[in-house]
């Protein structure tokens, strides 16, 4: 979307949100592939993250025109601010690159096992996808693979839109589970990616402990930000707890990850690596205590302005929230069985047993009847989902 076409609060919001989330992913992506010129596209969308924000604030002050208005734009403003904050930690990720702090090998090995994976991609001329447009495509529903940025002559178009047309030697970005990935190469034309090398029968040492940590720091992050939209989307206070339980989570998973990596210092090679870690484990936490700030609201039972859930509505991804219902094809079967991601493009965030939350379930979970799942995806994901757990919604009346 052009940075001038938003016009309301509503859609600089959802543009807000749409932003940061594209931040943390190219960042990641240079992180990953230690690209110094990835690192500061994050930069460039920074920039235009900020020509959003002050738009949002300049709408949000004229669309107050009484004591109540002002109190629902303050909510939607510091909704903003929380999630500005989650750009910021995505800038930080990627200075680690452009800075030149140190990354670790180990940590960008593990990044390739992470709950949703970064692979770079060039298109070949016999690839299925050459000529295609993203929205013929549709990797999102069909395989769970978004494409985050095509760089094409020497210049990356950053979030391409659903009408961009594929073409023969463009590199793309794409991210999604690993059996996605897999699919997504496939169509691009791509070599299958190489098995992972065996891993020796040693025990673990303190490095890698640290790195271990914070994988999993990032894989709960991105939970974290995923269940405080839906808390906002859909004003559940549980939600909203939840979100804080995962906060307070990170901060012993952070202090036991500074634990680890200052036990490591005698077996680093390089004193920068362990730096390196550090900073990303700061912000990743970061983007937890975003998250948490995000809720605040909804965990206090305060009044939410409908302007805030019809702009995570028109975003990108979206919450989906839905039950199984007794004898769906997910009764019984486990998510790698049902391969949710891959089937509807839908990644499950989190699921409520009775009163119990499973957060990021494992593909071997499985669901029954009367679960609610709490999933982000692509908008057109949600009916294939609810079809899988047999979920029939009324029909919203004319």
């Amino acid at each position: 979307m052009d940075i001038d076409s938003p016009r309301t609060v509503k859609d600089f919001l959802a543009e807000i949100k749409d932003s940061s989330e594209l931040m943390v992913d190219v960042a990641y992506a240079a992180v990953f592939y230690a690209d110094e010129e990835l690192g500061r596209e994050v930069g460039r969308l920074e920039d235009r993250m900020f020509d959003h924000l002050q738009g949002l604030r300049r709408q949000a002050i004229l669309a107050a025109r009484s004591p109540e208005d002002a109190e629902h734009m303050a909510v939607v403003l510091g909704i903003a601010s929380a999630v500005e904050k989650i750009a910021d930690a995505a800038d930080d990720i990627a200075n680690v690159v452009t800075s030149g702090v140190g990354i670790l090998d180990d940590f960008r090995r593990d990044l390739r096992h992470a709950d949703e994976v970064v692979s770079r991609v060039k298109v070949r001329e016999e690839a299925q996808a050459a000529g295609q447009t993203l929205r013929e495509l549709a990797l999102p529903v069909e395989m769970g693979v978004w494409v985050i940025a095509v760089r094409r002559g020497g210049e990356w178009d950053l979030d391409p839109g659903a009408e961009f047309r594929i073409a023969a030697s463009d590199s793309l970005l794409i991210k999604g589970p690993e059996d996605g990935i897999v699919m997504a190469r496939e169509m691009l034309g791509a070599p299958a990616l190489p098995p992972p090398p065996a891993e020796p029968e040693i025990p673990l040492s303190d490095l890698d402990r640290a790195v271990d940590l914070l994988v999993e720091m990032k894989n709960a992050a991105e939970v974290a930000v995923g269940l405080a939209y839906s808390a906002l989307l859909f004003n559940d206070q549980a939600l909203a707890a939840e979100v804080t339980n995962l906060e307070v989570r990170s901060d012993e998973l952070h202090d036991e990850l500074e634990s680890w990596v200052l036990r490591s210092a005698p077996e680093a090679r390089n004193p920068d690596d362990l730096r390196g870690l550090l900073h990303l484990a700061h912000a990743t936490e970061m983007m937890f205590d975003s998250a948490r700030e995000m809720t605040r609201i909804v965990e206090e039972g305060g009044e939410l302005h409908p302007v805030i859930a019809a702009a995570l509505v028109e975003s990108d991804e979206v919450g989906y929230e839905t039950v199984v219902s007794p004898g769906a094809p997910a009764d019984g079967k486990s998510i790698k069985d049902l391969r949710i991601e891959t089937e509807t493009g839908m990644f499950v965030l989190a699921v409520q047993r009775g009163r119990r939350w499973s957060y990021r379930p494992k593909p071997r979970f499985t669901l029954q009847a009367e679960d609610r799942v709490i999933a982000i995806g692509p908008p057109e994901g949600g009916e294939e989902l609810d079809a899988l757990v047999g979920m029939v919604r009324e029909m919203a009346e004319a």
